[in-house]
This record gives C-alpha cells, structure tokens and sequence, in this order.
C-alpha cells in the first residue's frame, strides 16, 4: 500500500512539475562505451516511475506465489494432522480391543504427522510387541529416538517395559538401574523395578527400595506387606545358598533393629537355620521369639512358630520347655493344643514319655484341634508307656476318621515322628 503511494505521488510531482519545467528542462545524457542516449528530464522521470512499478509488480507477483505455495503446503500438512489424529484414535481403540496388528498399523502409518509423533511410535512398538513382533517393536523405538533423543523418560520407560515384555532381564535390570537414577520417585519407574527385581530374583536391589516403594503408594497396605514378605523370603533363601549358615548369621548381625524384631522374619531364619541342622542358632532365636508371644496368640504365625519348635533337636531344650509351658498356662485352647503339640515332640526327644504322655492326652481331648501326625505320634507315646491298648484304639479311631473323608489331604512333616529318637 505503500509503495502503491509512493508511485501516485512521484507521478503527481511529475505531472505539476512537467508544465513548469517545459521548455526549460535541458536534457540528461546517458552515454556508454558503444551506446549514447540523451532524454528529457521528464522522460526521466517517467521512466524512472514505471520502472519502479515494473519491479514492485514483478515482487508482488512473487509474493503471492509463495503466499500460495506456503498456503498449500499448510493445507496438505493440516490434512496428514488431522488423518493422523483420527488414526491415533482409532488405532487406540483398536489395543483395547486387542487388535494389535490393526493398531499398530493405524498408530505407526502417519506417526510423523501426530501432534506427539514419539508417543505414537511408543504405542507402536507396544502394539508390536503384543503380537510378538520384536523387530518391528525395536524398529519403532529407534524411530521415537531419532525424535526424542536419549534423554526421554517416557521412551526409556517404554523401552525398559517392552525389554522386560520381550525377557531380556539382564538389560531390563541394566535400564531400569539406569531410570531410578534419573526418576527414582517416579511410579511407573518404581513398579517397573519391583517387577524386573522380583523376575530377576534381585531380592537386595529390591530391598533397597522397599521404602521409597512404600511411600509411593503404588500398593496398599495389604499388599506392600505381601510384597515386603516375598522380598525378605527371598533374601534369607539368597543368602543361605550363596554364603551358607555362617553367612546367613552375619548378614542377619547386620541387618536394622527392625528387621531383627520383625517376628516373621526371625521366624524365616529359624525354619532355614533347622533344615540347614544349625538347631543350637535355631534354638537361641525360638527362645527370643516365645517370650514375645501374647498370651493366648494362636495366629498363623505362632502356629508356625510351634510347627518349627517341634523340628529343634538342640543339646539342652529345658529352658525351651520351661518357657512354652508358662507361656501355654494362661493360653485359650486352642493355643494350650499349640504348645501340647510342641512339648509331647520336645519330651520325646528328652526320653520323658511320661510327661509327653500327659501333654499329648490333653491334645487328643480336643479332637477338633488335631492334625494327622497327632495320631501317630500320641500312639507312638503311648507304647512307649506301655499302654499299647489306648495306643491300638488311637490308631483304628484314627483309620475310621482317614475313612470317613475320603478327599482329605495330609501335609507331609520334614521327619517321620518314629525317627525322632533315632536322631537322638
């Protein structure tokens, strides 16, 4: 519009000044090496005008050319958005559905035209992967690379789930070390890493966490409990078969004041301590754990403990047996046949059938409250005590009772009850 102007102007100045200078304007010569050429002053100036609106329409031309080009161009690439978009869409509906074949293809097609190209080539390689196409699922990841460089945690969160997807554990473990680093109170990070420690078995990478996972809220109560029960399982398991029952004992010298005081802890080491026939270890650490007991405990857990007493053979069980029976006096019934139960198997492996008579007639009384060995073991005692006619009744009470349910099924103990003296 200017320029426009300035013409219309110049060519006013020329026409008012065309009158006034005629007959007086003198001439401009204009001579080159072979050429001369000799005009007007006002044939000057319209040339001059005209010229210049020969090069402003030539420029506008231009212009509009490339306004057009651009226009079209902005065109077609608004048209790939929008077909990526609804593409997108429809290949996420399709993964829900579990269509992968069809979504990866919807998804990954115009990937570069979506409004988060490095997000489609995620869903991509995810879709591919579900169908088991690992080559195209790594193909698309190096594509979200090439986009997003190396410093992406959505893609190497992405990559760490497909590489554990695919079972690749060694560089799952490798990239989800490498992400708690970058993001370790990130969610998705932390239950990434509780999944490829636990199918690892990385038991103290696990532990290592433990925390930050409990504060995250990714579990509930219930289940952070779960989890924290599998982890410590699986330490003591680790330790016992990498360093043996010296090594077991060192680590669990070294381990919080937590730990060491949590019951189900202790009571792990005491079960891996017996089967490993370290009773004297075993036996130190029972004596500990009963005179925490409550009073008429028979929670799952002291029901093991019992279980577990049962299986000591230490040199010296007097204090043991002193401590269950204060402990079974104020006792609820239920948990008075938990201590009868491990203190007939304590008096055997003293030779006093005499008491373990006494404790193992009190067990039977309470019929409810018996378990299969119970039988076995009472009439076993009760031989010994000379009375084989209650030890022969015992036995055909409990055949009759074996007979009566027929689907019932027996938990095997880790010893016979007739080789218990034998081992003595």
């Amino acid at each position: 519009m200017i320029r426009v102007l300035f013409l219309m102007l110049l060519l006013l100045a020329g026409l008012i000044a065309g009158p006034y200078l005629s007959g007086k304007q003198g001439y401009v010569r204009i001579e080159t090496a072979n050429n001369i050429v000799e005009m007007s002053l006002t044939t000057l100036v319209i040339f001059f005008v005209v010229s210049m609106a020969v090069v402003y329409s030539i420029e506008a031309a231009i212009s509009r050319f490339c306004r057009l080009s651009n226009n079209t161009y902005s065109w077609f690439s608004r048209r790939k958005r929008v077909k990526a978009q609804k593409q997108t869409l429809e290949g996420l509906m399709r993964m829900d559905e579990g269509d992968y074949s069809k979504a990866e293809k919807l998804i990954g097609k115009n990937a570069k035209h979506s409004d988060e190209p490095v997000l489609n080539f995620i869903k991509a390689a995810e879709a591919a992967q579900q169908r088991g196409d690992e080559f195209s699922a790594n193909r698309y990841l190096i594509q979200a690379t090439e986009i997003a460089g190396t410093d992406s945690l959505i893609l190497e969160i992405a990559r760490t789930r497909i590489l554990l997807q695919q079972n690749k554990l060694p560089a799952a473990r490798s990239s989800v070390d490498s992400l708690l680093i970058m993001a370790g109170r990130n969610k998705e990070v932390l239950k990434l890493a509780v999944d490829i420690y636990l199918k690892s078995k990385a038991y103290q990478a696990l532990d290592n966490i433990l925390e930050q996972v409990e504060k995250s809220g990714l579990y509930s109560a219930e289940e952070f409990e779960t989890l924290q029960r599998q982890v410590e399982d699986g330490l003591l398991d680790e330790k016992m078969n990498e360093d043996g029952v010296d090594g077991l004992l060192d680590w669990w010298d070294e381990q919080p004041r937590k730990r060491r005081n949590d019951s189900y802890v202790k009571l792990g080491l005491i079960r891996r301590l017996i089967d490993a026939n370290d009773h004297e270890s075993a036996y130190e650490l029972t004596l500990e754990l009963v005179k925490k007991l409550d009073d008429d405990d028979n929670s799952p857990l002291a029901q093991e403990l019992f279980k577990q007493i049962g299986r000591l053979q230490p040199e010296d069980n007097s204090k043991l047996v002193k401590v269950v029976n204060k402990w079974a006096k104020n006792a609820n019934l239920t948990a008075q046949c938990l201590a009868n139960r491990a203190l007939g198997y304590l008096y055997v492996r003293n030779n006093d059938f005499a008491k373990a008579d006494e404790v193992f007639k009190n067990l039977i009384a309470n019929k409810d409250q018996l378990e299969p060995n119970d039988i076995t073991m009472a009439s076993y005692v009760f031989e010994q005590m000379g009375d084989k006619a209650a030890a022969q009744q015992l036995r055909e009470e409990g055949l009759k009772s074996a007979m009566s349910m027929p689907n019932l099924t027996t938990e095997e103990t880790p010893e016979k009850p007739t080789t218990l003296l034998a081992q003595k």
